[in-house]
């Protein structure tokens, strides 16, 4: 497979296991979807399971998707790493938190949903030996100003200063960091990865954020 030597492919999981079924008589879907991945060997990365966003009709608590969510996590192989997004952001609690926790599932960030001063407001985001950042936009928004995607016309550059600072603090900590963008973001996808990269050098971790005691020594930082 041409690609380099350090990159790896982050897929996503069918929507037909997240969306349509919910993880409800889902398995035949799963065996399929993983066995194809299993074709990518050490070049899998982290795989997405993203969850649409939970209105009362589908879920009336977190309380309830968190009773179908755990015992799906407790079956799943754990040989890969697993990432979950949710679009509540009213359910990134600690509660949500401690049962990726249990099960060594990393839970996505994006700015869509928060900024990156209240990442730590409502618990401890870090739920595995790695997490996962996406920098998408509002979609909606960004396309009434633009359909071309060949420069960027937001200045994302204050927030990327602190996401970078958030990620020099995960860094501390020996987290692994897999971070992707689009161009909804800024306008062009490739302009928010080069601000982002000359924002790092020069980027100290966030006082008092994500800071524990114990460092682990066996985990790396990936751009």
């Amino acid at each position: 497979m041409c690609t380099p030597t350090v990159f790896v492919f982050a897929p996503q999981a069918p929507q037909a296991i997240t969306h349509q079924k919910i993880l409800v008589d889902a398995d035949d879907d799963l065996n399929e979807f993983l066995c194809v991945m299993d074709l990518l060997g050490e070049k899998l990365g982290p795989i997405i399971w993203q969850f649409p966003y939970m209105n009362r009709e589908r879920f009336r608590t977190l309380g309830y998707f968190i009773e179908r969510l755990e015992p799906w996590l407790k079956k799943r192989p754990k040989n890969s790493q697993r990432v979950v997004e949710v679009w509540n952001g009213g359910w990134l609690l600690e509660k949500l938190y401690s049962i990726f926790r249990r099960h060594g599932v990393a839970v996505i960030d994006h700015p869509w949903i928060r900024r990156p001063e209240e990442v730590f407001n409502t618990g401890d985001p870090v739920t595995a030996d790695f997490t996962y950042i996406r920098w998408l936009g509002d979609r909606k928004g960004i396309e009434e100003r633009t359909q071309v995607w060949d420069k960027t016309i937001i200045d994302r550059t204050n927030e990327l200063r602190g996401w970078a600072r958030i990620m020099r603090s995960l860094e501390a900590r020996g987290i692994s960091i897999y971070a992707m963008t689009n161009n909804h973001f800024g306008g062009h996808g490739p302009d928010t990865l080069n601000t982002f990269r000359r924002l790092w050098p020069a980027t100290e971790p966030a006082k008092g954020k994500g800071q524990v005691d114990h460092i682990p020594t066996s985990m790396r930082f990936n751009f």
